[in-house]
């Protein structure tokens, strides 16, 4: 099914749906930006994260105060830095944009190549960490949470996600208010709200990420067949959101977390 397809299907009664869908989203981002300042959104310009973009820069002084970057990675399709570019200028914000350590890439690339995340999950993994991981480090350092894009339909990976969590790999919590949307909430919602999106994803490409790393999938693949497509589905995660092999924990009741008795962290031990 197309993007165009799902907004053919936009009945009323889903675009109303949808609307109650991103007021509970908005709601949480309220909430995690009274209760965990500093909190960031970490923006990697796929359509969800769109979506949280106009949930958080949209709403002008009504929105939350929850800053938004992105990682450089150095290897970003043509088409996201023209969507960077455009969402600059249509919210007239700009982003914080991290990028790689340069001595790190430079030894990733004397050990493995130019291109050899194509040779083993290791090398592949190791390119994660120097042009993503760690750059996240950076960008998260001193804060009490971050808001991702992720949702529990995206991958196998995946179904487990909760909209709070407590990210013990990072030790922060992770706010995730589109953990139960789907594939058609998210294009509905940008449909109706006329927000920017990536051009690839009328090429094809559901789920982008680093252009040597993503390709457009064929008719009936999952929405994330086409990240690491040469891998097998169980190790299709760059490390970003990966605790023990798994993508997340959700965060015990003994949790200890800033703020404990507040809506959102009755969330992450619920």
């Amino acid at each position: 099914m197309t993007r165009d397809d799902f907004i053919e299907l936009a009945t009323p009664e889903a675009v109303r749906g949808v609307a109650g869908k991103a007021e509970k989203a908005a709601r949480l981002l309220r909430e995690a930006a009274r209760d965990y300042a500093p909190v960031v959104f970490a923006n990697s310009f796929g359509a969800e994260d769109m979506v949280l973009t106009d949930l958080i820069w949209g709403r002008g002084t009504d929105g939350p105060d929850i800053g938004i970057f992105s990682l450089d990675t150095g290897r970003l399709p043509a088409e996201t830095y023209e969507l960077i570019a455009r969402t600059e200028r249509q919210y007239r914000r700009r982003l914080e944009i991290f990028y790689p350590e340069r001595s790190s890439v430079e030894a990733l690339v004397g050990v493995h190549g130019i291109n050899g995340f194509y040779d083993s999950v290791e090398a592949r993994k190791a390119c994660c960490h120097a042009r993503k991981v760690e750059p996240l480090k950076r960008a998260l350092d001193g804060k009490k949470a971050w808001v991702t894009g992720l949702r529990a339909a995206q991958s196998p990976t995946r179904e487990a996600l909760k909209p709070v969590t407590f990210d013990e790999g990072f030790g922060l919590v992770k706010i995730n208010p589109l953990a139960d949307w789907s594939e058609h909430d998210v294009w509905i919602y940008l449909h109706e709200k006329q927000v920017p999106y990536n051009a690839l994803h009328h090429r094809d490409y559901p789920s982008i990420g680093c252009a040597p790393c993503t390709r457009a999938v064929r008719p009936g693949e999952d929405i994330r067949a086409g990240r690491w497509w040469w891998e097998s589905p169980a190790t299709k995660e760059c490390g970003l959101h990966v605790v023990d092999g798994r993508l997340q924990r959700v965060a015990p009741a003994s949790a200890k977390v800033s703020h404990g008795d507040t809506p959102a962290a009755q969330k992450v031990a619920a």
